[in-house]
């Protein structure tokens, strides 16, 4: 039982090292170096080029190396088989802390100060506790759910909304499309952590935007697709938003053209936000692929028509 490792973002090197640590008997393949592509019954991917597992004859199973797979499930080729999200402590803890970085940036008005230095006018904002802050995160998963309880660990108050109900200690949960407005309203921070699927593609959008207090601020660590470019432009332009932190795009890399790049209200991150450490993400591979072996269930399998 072979697998296939390929992404043109990870260490494939240390990958295999603490991979063939928990396995030493691990048939390790790098692409393009694949060997028989009939040995191959598992693939440990990132973006993999449209066709390659579908050219694998005995893959059984598919394991993704981040937590999204919406780009994945795009891909007319993908074999109907097991897909298995990553669900990793370092990429939930870098998530999270991530988060509290930039939404400590907008508490502590860094994005006015850099306003004010590119103005060269000398003007001291006063701070707030940080409890007078009202953060929202959108999408109470694996990451969201962390990132709301470092959140509170930090005395900012807080709100969560997703599709179902959520207890979260500290966090005022909201669910469901009736209850967006309600979560929306009076929100200094605005954080979108929503799994993309076809019901949440372009939420955040000119609706939405209107129901946030106007000088709101938004942080998309999400997906680029759940943006309505235009209607963010739109509503810097009007003052509905003060400004809009975006680690994620419709287009990745973001085009040398686009007009994210040159706004002054807009902070441009290359899909930083977090990542999975082959020493503490090879623990959750190594256990599927034991699983896999033994004829047990698989753990952390998407469910395709939900789309997560």
């Amino acid at each position: 039982m072979a697998l296939l490792f390929y992404s043109q973002d990870d260490d494939a090197g240390a990958w295999r090292q603490e991979l063939s640590r928990r396995l030493p008997e691990l048939d390790f393949r790098l692409w393009p170096d694949i060997g028989d592509p009939a040995d191959i019954t598992m693939a440990l991917v990132w973006l993999p080029p449209p066709g390659l597992l579908a050219g694998l004859p005995n893959l059984k199973a598919i394991f993704s190396l981040g937590a999204g797979i919406d780009a994945m499930l795009r891909d007319p080729t993908l074999p109907d088989l097991p897909l298995c999200r990553m669900v990793d402590p370092s990429l939930t803890s870098s998530m999270s802390e991530f988060v509290l970085a930039l939404v400590l940036r907008y508490h502590r008005n860094l994005d006015v100060y850099e306003r004010q230095q590119r103005e060269r006018r000398w003007q001291l904002e006063l701070p707030r506790p940080a409890d007078a802050t009202r953060v929202g995160v959108m999408g109470l998963g694996v990451l969201g759910a962390d990132a709301a309880r470092l959140l509170v660990r930090n005395d900012f108050d807080v709100r969560g909304w997703s599709r179902t109900a959520k207890r979260i200690e500290g966090v005022t949960s909201h669910a469901g499309a009736e209850r967006l407005d309600t979560f929306l309203g009076g929100l200094d921070i605005l954080v979108n952590l929503l799994p993309l699927t076809p019901e949440t593609e372009g939420v955040l959008n000119a609706r939405l935007f209107a129901k946030l207090p106007r000088g709101a601020r938004l942080i998309n660590v999400a997906r680029g697709r759940h943006l309505v470019e235009p209607d963010l432009l739109a509503a810097l332009e009007e003052g509905r938003l003060a400004h809009a932190t975006l680690d994620v795009f419709a287009t990745e890399p973001l085009p040398e053209e686009h007009p994210f790049w040159g706004h002054p209200q807009v902070t441009v991150l290359p899909h930083t936000a977090s990542y999975s450490l082959p020493r503490s993400g090879a623990e959750t591979v190594v256990e599927n692929i034991r699983r896999l072996r033994e004829g047990r269930p698989l753990e952390h399998v998407v469910d395709r028509a939900r789309g997560y």
